[in-house]
């Protein structure tokens, strides 16, 4: 049986004989653990300066996304077919989509990278892979907390620092672009690496929508 397969089997069995409520705290928590792996990954991505390791990260930023999407539509095969969730229905749905928004966008700007043949090596690109990288460390630690829903500090701290990640990331996406304007002369040049910041940008704002939505869940249940 192939390992995507065998993986598929084991998430199935295990979501047999957890108790009904609890299944989507697992698998939130393995969209918590592929987000924070996605990011660190394109860190690293962004920071190595050899193309071809480049491309073979860019694989794995892409077998993570795909391991995502899995979970993510388990999350929604679950809602089908149970009645007992540990908070609201529409809230489960909003922060399943939220976290796949989160690892789509990381995906999608090393993506624009690969497809544009744009150099990482620029300081407002590494300074927009450094914030991503922490928003997804911040969204992974408040997703493994929510079992502790009634315990809401640690969860706040870190929806406190992705709000402060996301300004960061605006003021940085500021900066770049206005320097990208200032610097570059080659109009297609400048068109991808915009199109590059502003992907990047859009990343930070997903995992924004993440703090947002675990925040709703708090105010509602803790």
């Amino acid at each position: 049986m192939p390992k995507h397969d065998r993986v598929m089997a084991l998430n199935n069995i295990l979501s047999f004989f957890l108790p009904k409520d609890r299944i989507f705290f697992s698998l939130f928590e393995q969209t918590a653990t592929n987000v924070a792996h996605m990011g660190a990954k394109f860190k690293e991505f962004v920071f190595e300066a050899d193309p071809a390791i480049r491309f073979q990260i860019s694989k794995e930023i892409e077998d993570y996304e795909h391991k995502n999407d899995e979970v993510t539509h388990q999350i929604f095969q679950e809602l089908g077919r149970n009645f007992i969730t540990p908070f609201d229905r529409e809230d489960i749905h909003y922060l399943a989509t939220a976290m796949d928004d989160v690892a789509d966008y990381i995906h999608a700007s090393c993506k624009k990278m690969q497809f544009h043949g744009v150099d990482p090596n620029d300081k407002g690109i590494q300074n927009m892979a450094e914030i991503i990288c922490q928003g997804a460390t911040e969204v992974s630690k408040a997703i493994m907390q929510l079992r502790e829903l009634k315990r809401p500090e640690k969860i706040m701290e870190s929806i406190v620092r992705i709000n402060s990640l996301e300004n960061h990331a605006d003021n940085v996406f500021d900066v770049s672009i206005q320097e990208l304007f200032e610097t570059e002369n080659d109009f297609k040049n400048l068109i991808r690496r915009r199109e590059v910041y502003t992907v990047m940008e859009v990343a930070t704002d997903k995992c924004e929508d993440v703090a947002n939505v675990i925040e709703t869940i708090i105010v509602k249940y803790a």
